[in-house]
């Protein structure tokens, strides 16, 4: 699911970060911190997963730290979601400017 998400928004956030360059001159930036956080939310889901596996497995007997890191993943990727509603807001604002 994470790396679908991550191969979704990949795409998007390299012309992204073509266009914020193109407009800055700057080639690190805004996307290089985007694609930074995808790879950290993908690392906690990761992590999160393994974690239910070896829970699963009875590899791990200590349920509290499988659930933080469930939670850590869950708020992670909720984070994200609002920070991607953010900015699909911020870019409509700015499509629905006149000029």
């Amino acid at each position: 699911m994470v790396d679908s998400v991550k191969g979704a928004l990949s795409a998007q956030i390299d012309s992204l970060g073509k266009a914020a360059a193109g407009a800055t001159g700057d080639s690190t930036g805004f996307a290089d911190a985007l694609k930074e956080s995808i790879e950290k939310v993908n690392k906690a889901q990761t992590e999160a997963d393994q974690a239910m596996q070896g829970l699963a497995s009875g590899q791990v007997n200590n349920i509290h730290e499988t659930m933080i890191a469930i939670e850590k993943a869950n708020l992670s990727f909720n984070l994200m979601v609002q920070v991607r509603n953010k900015l699909v807001q911020a870019y409509e604002e700015i499509m629905r400017t006149q000029v």
